[in-house]
């Protein structure tokens, strides 16, 4: 068994699926993939949308019914995605689990790394250009606190196009 860790920013498409199982191709040994991917919390949410009102303007009450109803669908949302990327996995003929956390996406991956005794580690995100170049992105923040190899894959990015 060679278990993958694989944190995704958004759910795979095809190109992402068959870029991760490429990466594995010729190892003998079965490949599992454990996937993370972060939900993003209503509070922090609701509060970003809301500091973008401006100075003097009333803040409306916001209810606890509101916030939870604004989480559950944050939910909703990440578990269809998360569960998309599995299907598309197992399409591919790959042992897949998937998880979802609330926790600081590096934590979980690094958590993750040590619950599954991961071979490896892949970050799979777009571009974030400044974050990288300050190398204070998911897989700089990753590469300092894992003992695995780890991987930056750009979402829905061809290979050829990774440079």
């Amino acid at each position: 068994m060679y278990p993958v860790a694989v944190l995704v920013e958004r759910d795979l498409q095809p190109l992402d699926a068959d870029q991760l199982v490429a990466l594995h191709e010729g190892l003998e040994e079965q490949v599992v993939y454990h996937l993370v991917r972060p939900v993003q919390s209503s509070s922090a949410l609701i509060a970003a949308s809301l500091g973008g009102i401006g100075p003097g303007v009333t803040v409306p009450t916001l209810y606890p019914e509101t916030v939870e109803s604004v989480q559950h669908d944050l939910h909703a949302e990440a578990h269809d995605a998360i569960e998309t990327s599995l299907s598309l996995l197992a399409e591919r003929g790959q042992q897949a689990h998937a998880t979802l956390t609330e926790d600081d996406p590096v934590d979980a991956l690094a958590a993750l790394v040590a619950a599954v005794g991961a071979a490896e580690a892949i970050v799979l995100t777009e571009p974030h250009v400044v974050r990288e170049f300050l190398h204070l992105d998911w897989t700089s923040q990753a590469k300092r606190r894992l003992d695995v190899p780890t991987l930056h894959l750009l979402e829905h990015v061809p290979f050829s196009g990774q440079a």
